[in-house]
């Protein structure tokens, strides 16, 4: 669990993330501790397939159902992926852990105890820097990561007198990556999710598809007046979406603050977020560490790490996401902003980095997240289903830059390259849309608008934003394919400017 005690309160809001209220200002604290399942084949303590999306019951073990003398075997690829995790965040890596028996009955678990990590978990303290919308950079410190296995689903739709239990989850591999509460608006806890969302990607700890449930957080958010100690917190279970997570804490913390406003008192509980009214519920009474009955697992042998074995994998790790950011803006000149939205998915890195390389990045850039984006925004498709390659891609933006063809011929290139999947300068060639560069053409057509227009003529002697009118009538005159550079020469000539 979070702990959000005075010992660690090391950040203040900023003025423009306070509260109003009907007393004056308030001050969120956010702590989130994200289940992240790991990829690996199989579970923590046993070979059934950890695979999404089998019949019910079809990946179900004997030690997953929790029968009379199974034993867990412990999964040696499970541990390293916290391992790279844990050194992904720059977090300590415990050369001993050990793994504990939380108790708690509920038919979705059948041993009656989940085996976790307590007092001794495999990483230790970390830092996430995150990316704020005021282009600040924040880093929220990590308290720790504990592996444990996942407990199995209950399905209360399926009769309305019974319900189902299914156990394909029932031991798959969590790591719980707990925050400290430094997060102190929906915002940051909306991107500090999506930047861990990011990193075990990039490393390949996690899938982070969140709509398969491999990824959700509890969400831990109480309130006060700026510089008090901190209040008492309530934690919004299962939050599975960086959007819900933004919601669920700017409703939590005006709930709250209309409480106390009011002249009542915060129970510490556990709350649900209904995301059809965007409103938090209760759902039980918040238990302390004391009501599971924490235990050293007594068939498991505590955890012991070879530090050659960690620095292997510390080696091993990919270009992460700072990295890939500052690399960025250092060798394709991008602005902090278009290299953070790129970064934020190791997809879209990839692809741009494909793409640009030997060419303009910043036409790349724009062609990619503003026409290619909005196309996959508008059909609701994700990067992996493109219709346009990166190498498609920046063939087209090849064909702007040596001059084959214009930005608004581009645009009309680019719906054909998705209609056909053919490439380019295909398109251009076999469609007549190669740029208009024949000087002759465009002196003969600027000679006609000068002597059809000589009030245009000195107005654009004497106003250069003028010059703007006479480009639209040469571009509408060559059906948008002269070169604009072209145009922009001979009309100054022809001006005298």
């Amino acid at each position: 669990m979070t702990t959000l005690a005075n010992d660690l309160d090391i950040r203040s809001a900023r003025p423009d993330q306070l509260v109003a209220g009907a007393t004056g200002d308030w001050e969120i604290i956010v702590g989130l501790e994200v289940h992240a399942q790991v990829s690996a084949q199989s579970k923590l303590f046993s070979g059934a397939s950890a695979a999404y999306g089998a019949a019910p019951n079809a990946h179900v073990s004997l030690v997953d159902a929790g029968m009379p003398g199974m034993l867990p075997v412990l999964n040696r690829y499970c541990v390293e992926q916290a391992v790279r995790t844990g050194l992904g965040l720059g977090a300590k890596i415990n050369l001993w852990s050990r793994f504990d028996r939380k108790n708690y009955f509920y038919p979705d678990l059948p041993q009656g105890y989940q085996i976790s990590q307590f007092a001794h978990p495999i990483v230790g303290e970390g830092t996430l820097n995150i990316d704020c919308d005021n282009g600040e950079t924040v880093p929220i410190r990590i308290e720790r990561i504990h592996l444990e296995q996942d407990a199995g689903k209950s399905i209360h739709d399926l009769d309305p007198r019974a319900t189902y239990v299914d156990l394909n989850r029932s031991g798959c591999a969590l790591m719980e990556i707990v925050s400290k509460p430094d997060i102190r608006s929906s915002e940051e806890a909306a991107n500090y999710f999506k930047a861990l969302r990011a990193l075990v990607r990039y490393l390949g700890t996690c899938d982070g598809n969140m709509d398969e449930g491999s990824m959700r957080a509890d969400v831990n958010v109480s309130v006060r007046k700026p510089g008090t100690p901190f209040g008492t917190r309530c934690e919004i279970k299962n939050v599975n979406s960086t959007r819900y997570v933004a919601l669920a804490v700017d409703y939590e913390a005006r709930r709250q603050i209309e409480i106390l406003e009011d002249g009542g008192s915060i129970n510490q509980e556990t709350r649900l977020f209904d995301v059809k009214t965007g409103k938090t519920r209760s759902m039980r009474s918040k238990e302390d560490a004391h009501d599971y009955r924490y235990f050293p697992d007594p068939d498991l042998l505590p955890l012991e790490l070879d530090q050659a074995w960690v620095d292997a994998i510390k080696a091993s790790l990919p270009e992460l996401p700072d990295a890939k950011k500052q690399r960025f803006k250092a060798d394709y000149g991008l602005s902090p902003y278009d290299a953070a939205v790129l970064v934020s998915d190791k997809d879209s890195a990839d692809f741009f980095e494909t793409a640009a390389r030997g060419r303009d990045a910043k036409l790349v850039n724009g062609w990619m997240t503003v026409e290619l984006f909005g196309w996959l925004n508008k059909h609701d498709k994700t990067l992996a289903e493109t219709p346009v390659s990166a190498e498609r891609l920046g063939e087209l933006v090849d064909l702007i830059s040596n001059g084959t063809i214009n930005g608004k011929i581009a645009k009309d290139v680019f719906p054909r390259m998705i209609e056909t999947g053919d490439a380019p300068l295909v398109i251009v060639e076999r469609d007549g849309l190669k740029q208009e560069t024949d000087t002759g053409l465009i002196e003969e057509t600027v000679d006609a608008l000068i002597a059809a227009n000589p009030d245009k003529v000195e107005e654009a002697r004497t106003k250069p934003k003028a010059l703007g009118w006479w480009v639209g009538q040469l571009m509408k005159a060559t059906g948008g394919k002269a070169s604009p550079a072209v145009i922009n020469e001979v009309i100054k000539a022809k001006l005298g400017l």
